[in-house]
């Protein structure tokens, strides 16, 4: 989850919401990371888990990821959800829950339906509270911003 944090301080730094994910293989080994890069990049679905995944399928050679573990530092959206249960990602480590868009355990609970061919294991509340700060102080100074202007 260490390099998740690093990756979501990069993302901030960049601008964006500070958001990070990794993907490592079955053996431990880090095979990908990212940062949400949504205004960067001009797209919606620029989100951390989305980037890497897509790194570590390309550095696979599969767009399967069996066996593979993502840590990301808030709750997957259901987009990132349901590109995760695609992946067949093994187990999902995630840090701050994110009550407003949250697509695991809040909102939809895109792994609870029917209709969801592969559902990981799932670990909530790793390094919860310093990516629940990130976002926090992120998203006040963005506010002080713009309260300066």
């Amino acid at each position: 989850m260490a390099r998740a944090l690093d990756e979501a301080r990069l993302a901030a730094a960049r601008g964006e919401v500070p958001v990070g994910a990794v993907v490592s293989g079955p053996d431990g080994r880090l095979i990908a990371a990212a940062g949400n890069r949504t205004r960067e990049q001009a797209d919606p679905t620029a989100h951390a888990e989305i980037l890497a995944i897509r790194a570590a399928g390309a550095a696979l050679g599969t767009e399967r990821l069996v066996g593979c573990t993502l840590h990301v530092t808030l709750e997957p959206c259901p987009m990132c959800a349901a590109a995760i249960g695609q992946a067949r990602i093994a187990t999902l480590v995630y840090g701050a829950s994110d009550p407003k868009s949250g697509g695991i355990e809040q909102g939809p609970r895109i792994f609870t339906h029917p209709q969801a061919h592969h559902v990981p294991q799932v670990i909530t509340g790793i390094a919860a509270r310093e990516s629940a700060e990130l976002l926090r102080d992120f998203f006040a100074q963005r506010r002080g911003e713009s309260l300066r202007r």
